[in-house]
């Protein structure tokens, strides 16, 4: 597979995919767009974005000149022998006494391999500059260490939750995170005499074209993400007005006050680190618009979109709906595909007698949090790891709860039978990292059959 060339066609593809898509929704809400109304309709931080994209010193699509060795490094790195052959095997491997089954969409999805291979690309173009990135590539301990090693400077944050761009100096080199970058930090690098080499998933420019919709309309963007989150700190930077929700009951929150109103004093406390300044919920909520993190689970923020537009409704009657809401859908194809596999291995767990659900990415990604609630809710025993040292030679395992806490415990119940598993990985999680955790699971239980033949 070649990892750049792949990437970058598809990004582009997707950019001509999204312009025609966005014309077309607009028209379905009768909303004249951007697009036949020419630039002057943007709102202004939009107009910004793409002023600092016009920059000569603003990179988006990589360096052709060291793409071919970066594609090897890539392939070296990040490709798995154990991985390719349960693909060409009905996605199933038995081994040392432990069957296999992988999820049918799992691991990198095409938009950080894209972010890998132009940081990857930067690095060797830029061979003699001193290299910063403003956060985590992605949400990835094995590829940010490789950064790491590789002399990229992560800048560092502060305690009050900003960051070191004193550290920057001009005829430096910033590389954007998959993530993407604030307005701020945007407008800050395009005043300095810096290289920006920008890695942002195009599904993120897309939510943020959506939010950029609901202002120009007069909206309060809805964003359903967590507030704290990377992405989602991009995203609200491209906002007038918004407030976060992360779940169902946050929104549940939100829409009460729509219809029945409240405790102005007490709502503002509760969502204080999740709106916009300024926020008033008795005046910004009758138009709203949703977008969301595009990590979130889809199946989630649907059911949000719905109760809002059946609120919206309840509250102004059904003569103009799109009037007061208006919905896109921003969630990434990546991430529902492989939710949606996990959902197949969870329905067929008895089935295919499975003893748990191994879930592999970073602990700090989004994406790989929500494939874990799946099993999780359905009460299938399940473990998100983040590395394959979590799998310990003693048969403990140290993995992350959906609660987000890190707890150790009694990993396989009864090594004297064989072992069925099932496995996946998040979308910023390399096919080396299953390959590894299943390679100690391998021994775990090889080194036990050893153990009991010799007794």
């Amino acid at each position: 597979m070649k990892f750049t060339r792949s990437a970058i066609f598809a990004a582009v593809a997707l950019t001509n995919v999204n312009v025609h898509a966005f014309v077309q929704q607009q028209r379905a809400f009768g909303v004249q767009t951007s697009l036949s109304m020419g630039t002057g309709t943007m709102s202004p931080k939009k107009q910004d974005r793409l002023k600092f994209m016009k920059n000569e010193q603003f990179h988006r699509r990589g360096f052709k000149e060291v793409r071919d060795s970066v594609e090897d490094t890539m392939e070296k790195e990040y490709q798995s022998k154990i991985v390719e052959t349960m693909k060409s095997n009905e996605y199933l491997l038995e081994r040392d006494g432990v069957k296999v089954h992988l999820a049918k969409d799992f691991g990198f999805c095409w938009g950080v391999e894209r972010s890998i291979a132009l940081a990857y690309e930067a690095v060797n173009h830029f061979p003699d500059k001193k290299i910063h990135i403003t956060n985590e590539l992605i949400h990835n301990p094995e590829v940010n260490d490789k950064l790491s090693d590789m002399k990229v400077q992560f800048i560092e944050k502060t305690e009050d939750g900003g960051k070191r761009f004193e550290t920057v100096d001009e005829g430096d080199v910033v590389i954007l995170p998959a993530f993407g970058a604030s307005y701020e930090e945007m407008d800050r690098f395009d005043k300095l005499n810096v290289d920006v080499v920008d890695t942002t998933c195009p599904w993120v420019s897309k939510v943020w074209n959506a939010v950029d919709t609901h202002q120009k309309n007069g909206l309060t963007s809805i964003i359903h993400g967590k507030y704290g989150h990377e992405e989602t700190i991009a995203t609200i930077s491209f906002c007038e007005d918004y407030i976060c929700v992360k779940d169902m009951k946050e929104a549940e929150m939100v829409i009460d006050y729509v219809l029945n109103g409240g405790d102005k004093e007490e709502f503002l406390k509760y969502f204080e680190k999740a709106v916009s300044k300024g926020f008033d919920p008795d005046t910004m909520l009758d138009k709203v618009g949703l977008a969301n993190q595009t990590t979130m689970y889809k199946k989630e923020t649907r059911a949000i979109g719905q109760k809002f537009q059946k609120a919206m409704m309840k509250k102004f009657g059904p003569v103009d709906p799109k009037a007061h809401y208006m919905e896109f859908d921003t969630i990434c194809d990546a991430t529902q595909e492989r939710q949606d596999a996990v959902d197949e291995l969870v329905e067929n767990a008895d089935e295919l007698g499975l003893d748990f659900i191994l879930v592999i990415g970073g602990w700090d990604s989004s994406n790989t949090a929500h494939l874990l609630e799946i099993p999780h809710k359905a009460n299938v025993r399940s473990f998100h790891i983040n590395r394959a040292e979590c799998i310990g030679a003693d048969n403990t395992i140290t993995h992350r709860t959906v609660d987000g806490e890190i707890v150790t415990e009694p990993f396989i119940l009864d090594l004297n039978k064989h072992v069925n598993m099932g496995v996946t990985s998040g979308a910023s999680t390399p096919d080396a990292a299953v390959q590894e955790s299943l390679g100690n699971i391998f021994m775990l239980k090889k080194v036990h059959d050893a153990a009991a033949e010799d007794e």
